[in-house]
């Protein structure tokens, strides 16, 4: 997503539930922030994750499920923060309620668009590790670099190229290949 526009105050989550349903926002400590739509490159490495992560989930048979932006998750009623990822995986059924995911999903991966880098580099990473989200990546097409956080036991923060093989860490036998993904943007 491009830069992110902070604009008035939100205070309650019927304020934000009454804005129009084509609008893409966040809100972070009741503060909104618009969001422009996604490029084809965006979306082309969206979909890509998407499709390997919901196989992966389908063929082991997990009760965890990929959502994929725009869909909201609630991470703090007051002030608050909402946010919609650009995917995540969520394995808590008790956190969905038809509407959105209440609470830390298990997995996220936000996906950087020029002008907003820091947005996930540092304020979504601050929000996502401190609401207990245990895995949060975020896929830069511009540097060519995934970058892995992983929030539980021995935590660690690892940035690999996209030529890598990466194993997501809340699985013991998932690899997601980003040579593959690199692929499909340079043809």
């Amino acid at each position: 997503m491009s830069a992110l526009q902070p604009q008035p105050q939100i205070t309650t989550l019927e304020q934000y539930e009454a804005l129009p349903e084509d609008t893409r926002a966040e809100v972070f400590d009741g503060q909104i922030y618009y969001m422009a739509s996604p490029s084809q490159e965006h979306q082309t490495i969206s979909m890509e994750l998407s499709t390997m992560l919901n196989i992966y989930l389908k063929s082991k048979k997990k009760s965890c499920q990929v959502f994929h932006a725009p869909f909201d998750v609630k991470l703090k009623e007051d002030p608050l923060t909402i946010v919609q990822p650009d995917l995540m995986i969520v394995c808590d059924k008790n956190k969905l309620d038809g509407k959105r995911c209440n609470g830390a999903p298990d997995f996220i991966i936000e996906i950087v668009s020029p002008g907003n880098s820091a947005d996930d580099y540092v304020r979504k990473l601050y929000y996502y590790k401190n609401a207990g989200v245990r895995e949060y990546w975020i896929v830069d097409p511009r540097r060519k670099i995934v970058t892995v956080n992983y929030f539980e036991g021995s935590m660690f923060n690892i940035q690999y190229s996209f030529d890598s093989t990466i194993k997501v860490n809340i699985y013991t036998d998932l690899l997601i290949s980003f040579s593959d993904i690199a692929e499909l943007l340079n043809t």
